[in-house]
């Protein structure tokens, strides 16, 4: 059973940054594909970004490309989401997920997914 812990949510400004991390358990993390996602209330549950097991695939979804970024530690069994020049409609629980399938690219669909945490609220106000 895999483990998946977020952390470092919390409230910002608008244009501020935070990043989350998520720490997930197994020895064999470095073939887990990962990825963020994130729930507004009365929403689905979107994709944010993904990496694949190796980091070198990633997917962003267009409203946060070029403002976060995904990357990984093997070593610390972490996969970190930089979120930076954040907006109110960034504001949702972030989930982290892990797919152990080992596939090349990282999946988009929160289906694919196996492992869940359990969420970290991100509010940014205005």
């Amino acid at each position: 059973q895999v483990q998946v812990v977020e952390s470092g949510g919390g409230s910002v400004q608008h244009g501020g940054s935070l990043r989350l991390s998520c720490a997930a358990s197994g020895r064999t993390f470095r073939r887990y594909a990962m990825g963020w996602f994130r729930q507004a209330p009365g929403k689905e549950r979107d994709v944010v970004a993904a990496i694949s097991w190796s980091g070198g695939n990633t997917y962003y979804a267009d409203s946060v490309k070029g403002r976060f970024t995904i990357s990984r530690d093997n070593a610390k069994n972490t996969v970190y989401l930089q979120m930076n020049s954040l907006k109110p409609e960034d504001t949702a629980v972030y989930y982290c997920a892990a797919d152990d399938r080992a596939s090349p690219l990282p999946p988009v669909s929160p289906y694919e997914y196996d492992y869940w945490g359990q969420g970290t609220q991100v509010t940014v106000s205005s």
